[in-house]
């Protein structure tokens, strides 16, 4: 398969598509610092339009807000670079797409931004699954290096939500 992406990238995303639509799931992406490039990386994948239903840039907090109804009282508390955001962004991302699993990403990809309690290089995740108690929480924080390129830190983060979206193994 020809393809802009990183061989990884591109190997995931057919991953996902394939075993996805194995399972008859759909899937929908709420992003921040990867700014579109998990919806771009499935949708290089002919045949992806039989599992992606949508994909929200959410880059700013207005937008978190307007598009997919994080609580401002969330960002303010806990910063837009938090489990607890990336929750709420892939609830309403889930809510709003009607999607069976949604993943949410949201960090610091620098090279400014990054401050002691969220270096360059800090990413969250979130995955929410319909039909799940919304109070269950699944994320993740991952530390990808204050050393790292902005490049290196949206495809590494890139890689990881793909790898989020896979389904589980029978």
């Amino acid at each position: 398969m020809e393809t802009v992406l990183p061989a990884d990238i591109a190997q995931m995303a057919a991953r996902v598509v394939a075993e996805n639509k194995a399972a008859g799931r759909t899937v929908a992406v709420a992003e921040s610092c990867t700014g579109g490039l998990v919806t771009a990386a499935i949708t290089e994948v002919p045949g992806s339009s039989a599992i992606l239903g949508s994909g929200y840039v959410t880059y700013s907090n207005e937008a978190k807000m307007t598009m997919l109804g994080v609580n401002e009282d969330i960002i303010d508390t806990f910063g837009a670079v938090s489990v607890a955001v990336a929750w709420a962004m892939a609830q309403g991302a889930l809510k709003k797409s009607g999607a069976d699993i949604a993943v949410a990403i949201s960090g610091v990809a620098g090279p400014d931004g990054g401050t002691a309690n969220k270096p360059l290089g800090t990413v969250v995740f979130a995955v929410a699954l319909k039909g799940q108690n919304p109070e269950d929480v699944v994320g993740d924080k991952k530390a990808f290096g204050e050393d790292k390129s902005r490049a290196d830190i949206r495809a590494f983060a890139t890689l990881y939500a793909l790898e989020l979206l896979l389904p589980p193994a029978p």
